[in-house]
């Protein structure tokens, strides 16, 4: 890829993002320019990933091809207004905040800008980010694959409609802390019936990435695939029955419901 790629912000998930491009090496840390505000956090992004910083936001949009607003939605606004005179209807701008429609992106910026909404998880940083794009009516098909590009350079992503992202927020974006709780949660259990802690860690993420692999590389249903582990009258169906009485599935379908519902609120 030759498109000069910029950061706005430098936060955890900016730099998961970076750390996926530099490791993939879609491009060389020199195409890429990340600014912020805050000098010490460009200096740790700097020594980590080698890439250029600025403190001046504006400098980013002049002198990248595709900008990437990772700023916090509540301030999307007055960051995009303070480089909107450098947004010409060749820059591709992607966000990546919960709330932040592509209407809303239009009403700040212009409706004559391309703007592609995505929604990428913290994964990125290991390779493994699983992201959604969609894209307003002045991005070509080939610029919104040029930009997924970028972001199955640090693991999937999906072309979908703009109604979706409220789901993929809930089942992917948001996803990642309810994953380390389980871990967390079965790492706890191991530790209660004798294990170290670092090594009951490592035994319930290993557990965790392994059958999430099965599942992306078999095809097969996750019920099936459960149903392969449980033995009759063996301990996982134990296990199983347990989680089936403590209300397990049904938990987890509320707390996505009630991030799914959160993320449409922030959107109105």
């Amino acid at each position: 890829m030759n498109k000069k790629i910029g950061f706005i912000g430098s936060g955890n998930m900016a730099k998961a993002m970076i750390g996926g491009i530099v490791k993939s090496k879609l491009v060389s840390p020199d195409m890429i320019t990340a600014s912020d505000l805050n000098q010490s956090m460009l200096d740790a992004v700097n020594n980590e990933f080698k890439i250029n910083t600025t403190t001046d936001s504006s400098e980013v949009v002049k002198n990248s091809d595709i900008i990437i607003v990772a700023v916090k939605p509540n301030v999307y606004d007055i960051v995009l207004n303070s480089v909107n005179e450098f947004i010409d209807s060749k820059k591709i701008i992607v966000t990546i905040a919960a709330g932040k429609t592509i209407e809303s992106i239009e009403g700040v910026i212009g409706c004559d800008k391309k703007i592609i909404r995505t929604m990428p998880n913290t994964p990125a940083l290991v390779n493994e980010g699983m992201s959604c794009l969609c894209k307003n009516k002045n991005v070509t098909d080939e610029e919104l694959n040029v930009v997924k590009d970028i972001f199955t350079s640090f693991g999937k992503a999906e072309i979908v409609p703009e109604y979706l992202v409220d789901s993929v927020i809930g089942v992917s974006g948001s996803a990642p802390a309810y994953v380390f709780m389980f871990i967390e949660a079965m790492a706890d259990a191991a530790v209660l019936s004798g294990m170290p802690r670092t090594q009951a860690y490592t035994f319930a993420a290993q557990a965790v990435m392994g059958s999430a692999k099965m599942v992306l590389e078999t095809g097969k249903h996750p019920g099936e695939l459960k149903d392969m582990v449980c033995s009759p009258g063996g301990t996982t169906i134990e296990a199983v029955k347990t989680l089936e009485e403590e209300g397990f599935r049904a938990a987890v379908i509320k707390a996505i419901e009630k991030c799914i519902e959160k993320s449409r609120v922030m959107s109105k």
